[in-house]
């Protein structure tokens, strides 16, 4: 609790409250300031909740502000009662107000936004009867266009949210703006400058267009350095693709290898009956217990579970928990649940199902993690081969340098190489541009002369035939490749498999005696678990049922122990209590009265009387001489002024003769002289 309240006094010390609170301060505030202080926080949460508490009558407030709790989605502690919380917020207790204020303190934020949301979405109250009255049309109509527009403003809402949360901060796009405005105004003025400098320059235009040519063919060779790259990313994922695809083939020639056609058949069904009962069985109910968990949710979301709901729930748990012990005790007492053959057949199966269910995930969460490891495993074998392969050692090291120097030298071959062939890329260039010219040209005359003769589009047809007959011929020959691989594949399956087979068949004959057995062996264990699992339940339920009655009576217990010792306080204390009285009425009837608690207080008192009226008359006496007192002290203090600066003077006296070095004689009169001094009054 007082973690709590530090929490609150912190927060409302805060913007946007500073209420200036300390721990002290916080705990003395009374039920009406604690109230207000509430109303504040749901004044600065909705502010058409401002306003002073006094205004407004105690019931309507304490609506008021159940209303507000409810729409903020409050939940009240477990442990608290459904009256006696809305007695607290009537009243202003303490420990009622304080959770709530830690609650909209904390999720401030949160809450406006809830607060604003509750005004257009919360639902009002109209009766049921007015909403299934089917004579009245305008209401039905009205109550429908409401719901619409609660729906459109809910999707209006989100729609804000995403935009809110996807665009950028207008100063961000602001400075952005400056920026690019700002370069480009450098650049006008590069420019500008540029063109300054070369108008003076002969064969000006010459030399745009070959500045102009070399920039295209910069363009042109970054773009082709960014073709190569991306090649050699699609070369590198095709061959691990093409590694994957050859450990596969390698692992399923492995298990080819290693089994028989019907271990494959039979794995092969196994497979599929496990896929089958994953997406008929297993999937289906997952998205069914999903979206019954995903629209108990938006239930609650929309309306609050309340403690009387929560209380309800819990007794329907108790009921229906006492309900089956119950129904498990009659079931024993009626017989030996292990003669039941109903029950072990019903258990057996609810075993089974739940092996099966257990089966299914455990297969689904190993096949993510393969797939997972293949995936990490593909990404280690990528950054391999960008970081260089693996490191080289000995020949190895030897070989990779001798390759490397006649690489170098190719391409320093390869580098003069292609310095002839830019200086040919000229000439080129410029015989491909006269060449396309005439080609142009040639093909305006052929078109030309094919419309005339009414064969418009004959040659274009022409090449297009050439090109699809060659393409039928490369598919026929790849087509006649695949089934030979094909056929040769399929007989060395057939050989395999017929090699397999006799090498298996004696294992086999063993195989099944056995299966057998162990079938035998399986269907005992499983008769032997239901008779335990029956036993286990009664014997459970009787323990737990044990327990409980232990535990009330432990409670009672402890609940009479701590009155007896109580009442056994009490009592000394009032025996006590009984004995000094019966001291004192005995020593007050006898003679020896100076002994008794009465004589001894009485004089008590009168010596503090006496004490008294002694220290009130030394009190009139200093009264009486204060004045003449401290005429006194005035004299004596300044008599003590007057010696002390006598006193001084002798010493000032004596150092100066101890400073002139006189004779002896000397010395002895100046000392009778000083011992010849007298004090005068």
């Amino acid at each position: 609790m007082t973690e709590e309240a530090k929490r609150i006094v912190e927060l409302l010390n805060k913007e946007p409250f500073k209420k200036n609170y300390n721990l002290i301060s916080f705990h003395s505030l009374g039920s009406e300031q604690l109230l207000q202080l509430l109303n504040d926080v749901f004044g600065e949460i909705d502010p058409d909740q401002n306003g002073d508490i006094r205004d407004e009558a105690p019931e309507m407030r304490a609506q008021r502000t159940l209303t507000c709790i409810k729409n903020l989605k409050y939940v009240p502690p477990a442990s608290t009662d459904v009256s006696s919380f809305r007695q607290g917020i009537v009243l202003g207790e303490k420990p009622v107000i304080h959770p709530i204020l830690s609650y909209l303190l904390t999720n401030l934020a949160a809450l406006k936004t809830r607060a604003y949301l509750a005004k257009y979405l919360v639902k009002l109250q109209v009766p049921d009867e007015l909403l299934h009255d089917a004579s009245d049309g305008q209401m039905q109509e009205a109550w429908t266009k409401y719901l619409e527009l609660q729906s459109h403003f809910q999707d209006i809402h989100k729609e804000l949210k995403e935009l809110k949360t996807q665009s950028h901060g207008t100063s961000e796009i602001k400075h952005d703006i400056k920026t690019m405005e700002e370069e480009k105004e450098n650049l006008t003025r590069k420019v500008e400058r540029a063109r300054k400098k070369a108008e003076g320059t002969p064969e000006m235009a010459e030399a745009l267009q070959v500045a102009q040519r070399m920039r295209k063919e910069k363009e042109r060779g970054e773009d082709l350095q960014r073709k190569i790259q991306q090649q050699r990313r699609l070369m590198q994922s095709a061959e691990q693709r093409l590694q994957r695809m050859k450990q596969q083939v390698n692992e399923m020639k492995q298990t080819g290898s290693d089994a028989a056609p019907e271990t494959l058949v039979a794995r092969m069904e196994e497979e599929n009956k496990l896929n089958r009962y994953l997406v008929e069985e297993k999937i289906p109910k997952e998205i069914e217990m999903k979206r019954k968990t995903i629209t108990d949710l938006r239930h609650v979301a929309m309306e609050p579970v309340t403690q009387r709901d929560l209380t309800t729930i819990e007794n329907d748990i108790n009921d229906t928990t006492a309900q089956i012990n119950r129904l498990v005790e009659k079931r024993l007492v009626k017989g030996n649940p292990a003669k039941d053959k109903l029950a072990m057949f019903r258990q057996q199966a609810s075993i089974l199902s739940h092996k099966k269910e257990a089966i299914a995930e455990t297969v689904q969460q190993k096949r993510e993690e393969a797939a997972a490891i293949e995936r990490e495993l593909s990404d280690k074998r990528v950054k391999l081969q960008e970081l260089g392969g693996e490191v080289l050692k000995g020949d190895e090291y030897k070989k990779y340098v001798a390759k490397l120097r006649i690489k170098s030298n190719q391409y320093k071959r390869d580098r003069a190489e292609l310095a002839e062939l830019r200086s040919e890329h000229g000439v080129l260039s410029r015989t491909e541009a006269i060449l396309q010219k005439i080609h142009g040209h040639s093909e305006g005359q052929l078109t030309a002369a094919e419309s005339r003769k009414g064969v418009t589009g004959f040659r274009e047809t022409q090449d297009e035939l050439e090109k699809v007959s060659a393409m039928k011929s490369e598919l026929d020959d790849m087509k006649h490749r695949t089934l030979d691989d094909m056929s040769d594949v399929v007989q060395k399956l057939h050989t395999v498999i017929s090699e397999k087979k006799a090498m298996l068949a004696p294992i086999i004959k063993e195989l099944r005696p056995m299966r057998q057995q162990c079938q035998e062996i399986a269907q005992e264990h499983e008769e032997r678990k239901t008779q335990y699992d029956s036993i286990s339940a009664g014997l459970e339920s009787n323990r737990a049922q044990l327990e409980h009655s232990v535990a009330a009576l432990r409670k009672e217990v402890a609940e009479y122990d701590g009155r007896y010792f109580m009442n056994q306080s009490l009592a000394k204390i009032a025996q006590a209590q009984l004995d000094r009285a019966n001291q004192e009425m005995k020593m007050y009837t006898s003679g020896d009265k100076k002994k008794s608690f009465r004589e001894i207080y009485n004089r008590k008192i009168q010596e503090q009387e006496n004490l008294t009226k002694t220290l009130r008359e030394q009190q009139k006496n200093v009264r009486e001489n204060h004045e003449t007192d401290a005429k006194q002290m005035t004299m004596w203090s300044d008599l003590d002024t007057l010696l002390q600066c006598k006193l001084r003077l002798l010493q000032q006296r004596r150092n100066d003769v101890s400073r002139q070095k006189s004779s002896h004689s000397s010395a002895l009169s100046m000392s009778r002289e000083g011992s010849q001094d007298r004090m005068v009054l």
